[in-house]
């Protein structure tokens, strides 16, 4: 890293914030942090919150940076980009993008260099528990890999694809899948306080059973179906709401979602390049 600073990330938003705050629970100098936002009070939080450097402008906190994260909205991103190439072009950065929809080709023309990563965190990153799909070309070193990783370690697991087209996926699955999940929570809340649960237990007896469960989908040598085959006894409680929700197309329409959101993926990139 530079003797100035160690990353800057341009986009102060709750994405940026929570990077940043994985940043410092590594035990990162926030002196060496940098974050760009127009917005004062942004800036003012984060200042007096983390101690980091703010600047109302991208081409500031950049300065001193080898490691750049890119945390705007698409809308903005060609902007953006195109307003840091002359400095990315200077010192050659490893610059990270947490937009979504926007192509490696595309951040290479704006940006004109190839030391690009495309990520896709999630929404759980803001409490250490998120996972992040990560995207390089494959001519991208194992050290700048490495540096990537590193940006994200604070705000849980990391994972490699190896072809762009599948970043749509991902988003499609961890970006967008903790909305399903607490969609589905609403429902169980919702069907147990309409027939004699108080809300706080509802809420108690479907948060803990979730976690659970999940928890149970991360031991070693068990599937999601084998799981759900060890609680459903034949003729009993599970079975009957397995077939209520195999004759209502619950996978049916969960595919459905899947696909929607898969399909506005594909379409960013071409609605802001």
């Amino acid at each position: 890293m530079s003797a100035g600073g160690e990353v800057a990330f341009v986009g102060g938003g709750q994405m940026a914030r929570c990077l940043v705050e994985g940043w410092l629970s590594q035990g990162r100098d926030p002196a060496r942090i940098a974050v760009a936002d127009p917005v004062a009070a942004t800036r003012d939080a984060l200042s007096t919150q983390l101690r980091v450097n703010v600047f109302e402008q991208g081409i500031d906190a950049v300065a001193t940076a080898p490691v750049w994260v890119l945390a705007v909205k698409p809308q903005v991103a060609r902007a953006v980009c195109e307003a840091l190439a002359g400095q990315a072009a200077r010192t050659r950065p490893l610059v990270i993008s947490v937009m979504a929809g926007i192509t490696h080709a595309q951040l290479k023309q704006w940006l004109g260099i190839d030391t690009l990563v495309r990520s896709m965190p999630n929404q759980p990153a803001a409490i250490g528990a998120g996972i992040t799909a990560l995207y390089a070309d494959p001519s991208l070193d194992v050290t700048l890999r490495t540096v990537a990783e590193t940006v994200f370690r604070g705000a849980g697991t990391t994972v490699w694809i190896t072809r762009e087209t599948q970043m749509d996926m991902v988003t499609a699955i961890s970006g967008s899948g903790p909305a399903y999940l607490y969609r589905l929570a609403e429902a169980m809340e919702d069907a147990a306080c309409t027939r004699d649960l108080s809300p706080a237990v509802a809420r108690q007896l479907v948060v803990q059973t979730l976690l659970g469960a999940a928890r149970m989908l991360e031991v070693p040598g068990s599937s999601p179906a084998q799981l759900r085959g060890r609680v459903t006894s034949p003729g009993g409680t599970t079975e009957a709401a397995m077939q209520a929700l195999d004759q209502g197309g619950w996978a049916k329409l969960v595919d459905e979602a899947v696909d929607a959101a898969h399909a506005r993926g594909r379409t960013l990139a071409e609605h802001f390049g």
